[in-house]
């Protein structure tokens, strides 16, 4: 397994971005047909492992490669050399394919602050048909979706009751150096920066109501 630095620096070169224990790039194609035809050769660069480590979602305007170990739940210097095949394949795509009027890769997450945190995890498991995380599957531990179409979601601990604010929020992954830029078209769309003491691990931001997103990096974990 590589820590998040190095798995940032791996790829960063190579048009791939490190989020939450993935790695992503997105490229963009003409056509459903060139998407279809992309992914083949990606498959085909990864041989024997895509099945264990490669996600592709397929669009007419786009094709978004997601590689990770899947038993591990992490980056391994495998996903890194297959990244690097999936890229030597692109051949005359570029990857990863954004403009100025674009934005890179991202992922969600949806976080739930809980008092007791055993007792609201089953239903959340139960009512959104998740499953326990690879090698996390302790009372308070993240919950995924198994086929990948919905976000993960973590359970934050508080330590007193809270009544006068929603105790679920989203969490925004970014891209490291796209952070800064994303944080200043929020504040300029109204939102309004509640701390960022932890950054640039997270940055918490608020609208104009009071809900809460936190925008976070992999920066500062490791």
């Amino acid at each position: 397994m590589l820590s998040r630095g190095e798995a940032s620096d791996a790829v960063g070169k190579h048009g791939w971005r490190f989020l939450l224990g993935t790695l992503r790039t997105s490229v963009r194609v003409d056509s459903l047909s060139d998407a279809t035809a992309l992914a083949t050769r990606a498959v085909e660069a990864c041989g024997a492992d895509a099945d264990e480590h490669l996600r592709i979602d397929i669009r007419p305007d786009r094709v978004e490669f997601v590689l990770q170990t899947r038993k591990s739940a992490a980056v391994t210097t495998l996903d890194v050399e297959l990244a690097h095949r999936i890229t030597a394949g692109a051949e005359d795509r570029t990857i990863p394919a954004v403009d100025a009027e674009d934005r890179s890769v991202q992922e969600l997450e949806l976080a739930i602050d809980a008092m007791d945190i055993a007792a609201i995890r089953p239903f959340w498991k139960a009512v959104l048909g998740y499953t326990d995380e690879a090698g996390r599957t302790g009372p308070a531990d993240p919950l995924v979706d198994p086929i990948g179409q919905g976000p993960a979601i973590w359970f934050q601990q508080m330590t007193e009751p809270r009544q006068q604010r929603n105790r679920i929020h989203l969490d925004l992954c970014v891209p490291h150096d796209e952070a800064s830029a994303r944080i200043a078209e929020a504040l300029v769309a109204g939102g309004r920066l509640l701390s960022d003491r932890r950054a640039p691990s997270f940055w918490i931001l608020a609208d104009a109501e009071g809900n809460e997103i936190c925008m976070t990096t992999w920066q500062g974990r490791d």
